[in-house]
């Protein structure tokens, strides 16, 4: 008994620490932004010196905490939505006084978090606050951001518990980044990361050349660049030259997992077994639904971001692909459009030469933290439905329910 006893105090002693912190949030809630007058994470001083010193900073107040969402087999509902997962994730409060954001973040987890776009040259900062987990208060986990393949990160901002900051609950820590390289990354949550990524604590993050803003009529050895033209990389000739671009994040979960972890269960990592199997979040056919998908649990809109791709004919359509599944390797099917591979891992496949080493094919093979730039040419593509899934056979289904999973639709209009 005395073991039940003092489960049950350590609770209760989190609970109350999570009141007290959520009571006095002001006073942890710190957002340091250029130009940011009202600590929400909005700039709204232009005059301000510091951000004169810094015309290119961007700001983004995010929170780590935990929250629910539904997956896409339906029938275990009876046409509902899915079964229901707890879930650690990140959220959006940019633009909530310190005060709210507390309250905001609680039980309000993102899958996935917060996407990230980001222009080469950004000064990005980038705030973090832990709201605790509302649902099971004897956890006082901290939370970290990594973003996954940036160059020459500072330590103290890398995300990586052992040698930098970890933020515990209540506490808030900006941090800070110069996007100097283009291209597909992604950001996790590094404490604990086989727990709290396959819980949910992962988001699409991609940053965008500065090729872009080359002066109108710019000849790019050969290939005249105009205003409002975009590109994957400084390819310095147009071959990355895309129209339209979707992110799309595969993952995965182990719903036993999840229960185990709700419900204050030893976790079973020796066990786990993903039989989810997503893009941006979703099963398909849920990742067609261009809707924003509220939880069953409390109502708050968790899955914001579909996996349709939609383009006019004579498209190119950039996919910004990578895979965050701790468990899996995919293998992503493009059967009817071929993709041509531009790069790989934030990198432009280019010899040392100069010379272009991308590639076309119908197949990309990506492990967990990897990330592909794949063009889908639509010039010769008729009109239609298109699709992409994967291979693996046992991942096209949402747990037991078939025909689902890893599976979206290319939409190709007139």
């Amino acid at each position: 008994m005395k073991r039940v006893y003092g489960v049950a105090i350590k609770m209760v002693l989190a609970s109350l620490a999570l009141v007290f912190v959520a009571g006095g949030a002001g006073a942890d809630v710190y957002v340091q932004c250029p130009g940011d007058t009202d600590g929400d994470g909005v700039i709204d001083d232009f005059t301000d010196p510091e951000l004169l010193a810094h015309p290119n900073a961007v700001c983004m107040h995010i929170t780590g905490g935990d929250g629910f969402i539904n997956m896409a087999d339906t029938t275990v509902t009876g046409g509902a939505r899915g079964r229901q997962l707890y879930m650690f994730g990140f959220a959006d409060v940019t633009g909530v006084p310190p005060l709210d954001v507390i309250d905001e973040g609680t039980t309000a987890a993102w899958y996935p978090g917060p996407l990230i776009e980001l222009d080469e040259g950004d000064e990005f900062y980038l705030s973090l606050t832990n709201v605790g987990m509302a649902r099971r208060p004897d956890l006082d986990d901290p939370h970290t951001v990594h973003w996954h393949g940036y160059a020459d990160a500072s330590p103290a901002f890398d995300g990586l518990p052992d040698v930098s900051i970890s933020i515990h609950m209540g506490g808030t820590l900006t941090y800070y980044y110069q996007a100097n390289e283009p291209g597909t990354y992604m950001y996790h949550c590094h404490v604990e990361a086989t727990e709290h990524m396959q819980m949910g604590m992962l988001a699409n993050l991609y940053v965008n050349a500065a090729q872009n803003d080359l002066p109108d009529g710019t000849n790019l050895n050969g290939f005249i660049h105009h205003t409002g033209y975009e590109y994957a990389y400084n390819d310095g000739d147009g071959s990355t030259y895309y129209d339209v671009d979707f992110p799309l994040q595969l993952s995965s979960m182990d719903p036993e997992f999840h229960d185990a972890s709700e419900s204050t269960q030893p976790l079973p990592f020796a066990l786990m077994n993903d039989t989810y199997a997503m893009l941006n979040g979703r099963g398909y056919p849920e990742t067609v639904n261009t809707a924003e998908l509220a939880n069953t649990e409390n109502g708050v809109v968790s899955q914001r971001e579909n996996a349709l791709v939609e383009a006019n004919v004579g498209d190119k359509v950039l996919l910004r692909i990578s895979n965050l599944s701790i468990t899996e390797y995919f293998t992503l099917m493009s059967p009817q459009i071929p993709m041509r591979i531009v790069g790989t891992g934030a990198r432009e496949l280019r010899g040392t030469g100069g010379a272009d080493l991308s590639y076309l094919t119908n197949s990309v093979n990506l492990g967990g933290g990897e990330a592909f730039d794949a063009i889908l040419d639509t010039a010769d593509v008729a009109p239609g439905t298109y699709f992409i899934y994967t291979s693996n056979l046992n991942f096209l289904s949402n747990n037991t329910e078939e025909r689902g999973g890893i599976m979206t639709e290319i939409h190709i209009n007139p």
